[in-house]
């Protein structure tokens, strides 16, 4: 019998990128081509993008897609400033 596979979370810093340029759901929708319902829902990880869409959000960001999504919890981004802050 084959064991059922829990389905993985895919965690995003959508919310983030999104503040950081002032941009609402709704104007970020508009830019990638989608409702900004489905914005909420992939801000809340209520929803796994497309490949497609994962490109067109990293594209739209200007950033890799490993730096819009990973399978992981990102850091906290206290931690990664306190990480650049000791490096520098």
């Amino acid at each position: 019998m084959r064991k059922r596979q829990e389905k993985t979370q895919v965690h995003n810093r959508i919310s983030v990128l999104r503040v950081e340029r002032g941009l609402s759901r709704q104007a970020l929708a508009e830019e990638v081509g989608v409702s900004f319902q489905t914005i909420g829902y992939l801000e809340r990880a209520e929803y796994s993008p497309s490949i497609e869409l994962a490109l067109r959000l990293a594209a739209f960001f200007d950033v890799p897609v490993e730096q819009v999504f990973s399978l992981a919890p990102f850091p906290p981004l206290s931690e990664t400033l306190r990480s650049a802050d000791r490096g520098a």
